[in-house]
């Protein structure tokens, strides 16, 4: 190779990392955008009174606010590059902070849940009689911040009931597009699957 294209290579191998640094040091949306598009789960009138986890720093969740209600958000778009937010109710937050804690230790799959069940029934770890969990999912772009608005967002809201059978709750554990059902039945984290839309 002539020293022309040795130079040209070395050139473009320079500019893409340097494209690749730029994008990996982007500057995470400020922490009231993190609450904003957080909540966005919840219903309206639930919004103002959750506590909303996010990131000031890359690989830090912290606490943005602090809430009033009994439910946090957390603002996991701010480090995808699809958007992703969810919220639940305070019970369930040992649970998925433990969810979190494994799988930064590089837990995954279905290890993740061994742990849990195994620590939940030594009574390590806690799960609430009952409790509700709210998400809104979305392509990568499909989040416009100037409007808190997601194009095409997915809602899904789940109920958590640990132990529940479709024989206790008188539900099917069928998976449905139309009607309720019970996933993971039997299980600490059986949860009843509700499908929803982002209008009211």
């Amino acid at each position: 190779m002539t020293s022309a294209r040795l130079s040209l290579a070395a050139f473009v191998f320079l500019a893409v990392g340097t494209a690749l640094d730029a994008g990996a040091q982007a500057p995470l949306p400020s922490a009231e955008a993190q609450i904003a598009a957080a909540v966005l789960p919840l219903p309206t009138e639930m919004r103002a009174g959750a506590t909303v986890l996010g990131y000031r720093t890359r690989g830090e969740l912290v606490t943005l606010r602090r809430g009033t209600n009994g439910m946090t958000c957390l603002a996991l778009y701010a480090i995808r590059e699809d958007f992703h937010v969810a919220c639940y109710q305070d019970g369930l937050e040992p649970f998925m902070a433990r969810g979190r804690e494994l799988r930064a230790q590089g837990v995954q799959g279905p290890a993740v849940d061994s742990v849990r069940f195994k620590e939940l029934a030594i009574g390590q770890l806690q799960m609430p009689a009952a409790a509700t969990l709210y998400t809104v999912s979305g392509a990568a772009g499909s989040y416009d911040a100037t409007t808190n608005t997601v194009k095409d967002g997915s809602l899904l809201v789940v109920v958590y009931v640990p132990g529940a059978t479709p024989e206790s709750l008188g539900i099917s554990s069928r998976p449905s597009r139309t009607a309720p059902w019970l996933m993971f039945p039997g299980t600490p984290k059986a949860h009843i699957m509700i499908s929803g839309t982002m209008s009211p």
